[in-house]
């Protein structure tokens, strides 16, 4: 098993007058392979939790386990971890600098003190995972548009050969055009490769159409942790929280208020279809 965290706490100023619980007794398995969805409003302490899977934040409660060793200990390695635990902030762009596409790529893995020849190699592959153009290697990543920069950005940390691959909020800023072909290309990266992805998001239809499984942060606990359609049966609860289910959810919902037998716990629009159609057969 790839994470695991148990009884983990978080508490920011801790032993002061100012002290706020981020992350309230958190256990959870994140097995290799899986496709999770990590969903919550402002503060829900999901942020808090993605930065504790790779050491960025340490829990003042608990432990965190990644392939059976515990990453608090004194003498674990933290800069291996981060090249096993890939962290893609929001607007990853905003941290490109090198001159072309490629060098930027070749950034992380040049700093592995790897080979140059292994270094090209792990761009050139990253570049292509990420969906990257190869006209595009040599250009400026100045030049490219928003959900380019974006590929480029998420190819800096496939070069770094990650085993989970974390992304906070892959899509916020793109139109509705580049926000598929990111969570397309984030999709199709994850069944050919079969990396554990954690896909942080305020979109309730991204997740039901990509996720495997939802994680629902409420006050710094886990409020839910379950397949998307088990999830948003319960989307009355996860209004009172700020969230929301997606709006097949409400549609199928009203549908079958209005005399319709239908499957309502449909989440997709495809799904939504096949049910309709087959009610109507």
């Amino acid at each position: 098993m790839s994470l695991i965290l148990d009884h983990v706490n978080h508490i920011y100023g801790e032993d002061t007058n100012l002290a706020v619980a981020a992350l309230v007794d958190i256990n959870l398995v994140i097995p290799d392979g899986q496709f999770i969805g990590l969903i919550g409003h402002t503060g829900s302490g999901k942020s808090t939790l993605v930065q504790h899977l790779n050491g960025l934040l340490k829990p003042t409660g608990g432990a965190i386990y990644f392939n059976g060793q515990d990453i608090s200990d004194k003498d674990y390695d933290k800069k291996e971890l981060r090249s096993k635990v890939g962290l893609v902030f929001q607007y990853p762009e905003h941290q490109l600098f090198e001159v072309t596409v490629f060098q930027d790529v070749c950034f992380g893995p040049k700093n592995l003190g790897l080979s140059s020849k292994e270094v090209e190699l792990r761009a050139y592959e990253a570049l292509k995972l990420a969906g990257v153009k190869e006209e595009q290697f040599y250009q400026s990543p100045f030049d490219l548009s928003g959900g380019q920069k974006r590929r480029v950005a998420i190819a800096g940390v496939l070069a770094m050969k990650p085993e989970v691959l974390i992304l906070d909020e892959p899509t916020a800023g793109l139109d509705p055009k580049g926000r598929d072909e990111i969570l397309g290309q984030i999709k199709k990266l994850q069944k050919e490769t079969g990396i554990t992805i954690i896909l942080v998001s305020h979109s309730m239809e991204d997740v039901a159409e990509y996720v495997d499984r939802i994680i629902v942060m409420n006050k710094g606990r886990v409020m839910f942790d379950d397949v998307p359609k088990e999830v948003f049966k319960h989307y009355e609860e996860l209004e009172e929280v700020g969230l929301a289910a997606p709006q097949v959810t409400y549609i199928m919902n009203r549908l079958n208020k209005e005399g319709f037998s239908l499957d309502a716990n449909v989440t997709t629009i495809p799904e939504a279809k096949e049910a309709i159609l087959k009610a109507f057969r």
